[in-house]
């Protein structure tokens, strides 16, 4: 982000609508240009740690010669006239008066007059700064809960460790979860019963799905298996974000944000290990979905008749392709919303990391939705493994059993059933968890953006 930042040249002056780090590059950028060209050896078009380090010491021995090319009068101070008339014979034209709002956001002692060193260290602190913000303002799993809870989780600053906010925020995302998925429970039902029941010769739709569970139960039935799905939410979030934390450790990473690689790959050891723990909660979640009216008193009566009926390993029926599922989700969302981010960031960020309200849902909207369509096959299979024991005649098949009889019956349009009602709520889903979690944020005392 650091190199990125330096090449929008001469687009951000202080008090011109510009940033001081990319003055400096106005009157480096040849040399930092055929630098960082030197420096990159396996020309591959990207720095290792190595070589960016090698840029960084060339970079601090330009910005001296270009000190000392600004210094005309051998002084060895700056002042407003020397920036304007150096910027002049580099092409660019600003007033004295923007010249010394320059110069005051680099003078430390209000002389207004800078030295070499106020020069050398400014432009290498200044964009630091850019990364905490980054972290604060680009969030999303914590976020924005569509009913699956794969993503790879949020990386928090320093400071929000060490004053508590971390936890603010999970529980504010927890909270904001738990009343999304109460509002879109009707049509995460009518998924589910779309991925069991629908087939050629039952071509259920959205509105004879929710007519034949009012018919079959009343209003009530739309929320059946909701209160499970609710439940879940604390120890899965719990347990994934502290499984992160540890596999951060464990990976020997002490920076305050990791790589997109090393992400995925904390994220997704962290998700597997959080839905391990809580995959019976998913079964129970499926069956309680399914239930015709009278089947089951509770939560915990389900519980007790298929441990009585089936044993132990009915809590763990589609277990396998859960976990698989979890690689091609988080995966592609942490890509997209990463690849989105980092283009609003190249094209709108040189102000503000900040990318407002709309900017953030439609990348977490996008990039969600894109995980769950890549990973929605393995979630069809799995919901099926998990509904087998339910549904009257169907027969005890393995994934790869279950997959060929997909596609040999109905096609490859048959691992996508219930998509439509998948994807509609993914857009209610992630507003309504957003202005819930930015309410319980302010109330639990989290500064706002």
């Amino acid at each position: 982000h650091v190199i990125r930042r330096s090449h929008s040249v001469c687009s951000s002056l202080p008090g011109v609508g510009i940033h001081i780090f990319t003055f400096t590059d106005c009157a480096l950028i040849y040399s930092c240009n055929k630098t960082m060209k030197t420096e990159e050896k396996e020309h591959d078009g990207q720095l290792d740690f190595e070589e960016f380090v090698h840029y960084l010491q060339d970079h601090e021995k330009d910005l001296k010669l270009v000190f000392k090319s600004l210094d005309r009068k051998i002084a060895g101070q700056v002042n407003a006239n020397d920036i304007v008339n150096s910027l002049r014979d580099l092409g660019v034209h600003i007033s004295l008066q923007q010249a010394e709002r320059v110069l005051q956001s680099m003078d430390k002692n209000g002389t207004m007059t800078i030295d070499c060193n106020e020069w050398k260290k400014y432009p290498t602190l200044q964009p630091a700064e850019n990364i905490p913000e980054i972290i604060l303002y680009w969030k999303h799993s914590t976020i924005f809960d569509v009913g699956e809870n794969m993503m790879v989780p949020d990386e928090f600053t320093s400071e929000e460790h060490m004053t508590g906010m971390w936890w603010r925020h999970l529980v504010a995302g927890g909270g904001a979860g738990a009343v999304s998925r109460t509002c879109t429970a009707p049509l995460d039902r009518l998924k589910v019963l779309m991925q069991v029941h629908g087939s050629h010769g039952n071509n259920m739709c959205i509105m004879s799905g929710l007519t034949q569970m009012i018919k079959e139960g009343g209003m009530h039935s739309l929320w059946r298996g909701n209160g499970i799905n609710i439940i879940k939410i604390a120890p899965e979030t719990a347990l994934k974000f502290m499984a992160y934390e540890q596999i951060k450790r464990l990976m020997g990473s002490s920076r305050e944000t990791l790589g997109i690689t090393e992400r995925f790959l904390a994220g997704s050891l962290a998700g597997v290990i959080a839905q391990s723990a809580i995959y019976p909660m998913e079964v129970l979640k499926t069956r309680l979905a399914l239930r015709k009216t009278g089947q089951y008193k509770g939560i915990s009566d389900c519980a007790k008749q298929i441990l009585k009926g089936e044993g132990v390993s009915a809590f763990y029926k589609g277990y396998i392709p859960n976990m698989l599922g979890i690689i091609p989700y988080a995966g592609i969302d942490l890509a997209v919303y990463e690849t989105l981010k980092n283009t609003w960031l190249q094209r709108y960020g040189t102000e503000s990391a900040d990318p407002g309200v709309f900017v953030l849902l439609a990348c977490g909207t996008v990039s969600s939705t894109c995980g769950q369509l890549a990973s929605y096959p393995l979630a069809l299979v799995r919901t099926r493994m998990q509904a087998q024991a339910a549904v009257e005649g169907a027969s005890q098949v393995s994934m790869t059993g279950l997959f060929k009889q997909i596609m040999k019956t109905e096609g490859p349009t048959g691992l996508y059933r219930g998509l439509t009602p998948n994807f509609l709520k993914v857009i209610p889903a992630v507003s309504i968890s957003y202005v819930v979690y930015e309410h319980i944020k302010t109330t639990l005392g989290v500064q706002s953006r």
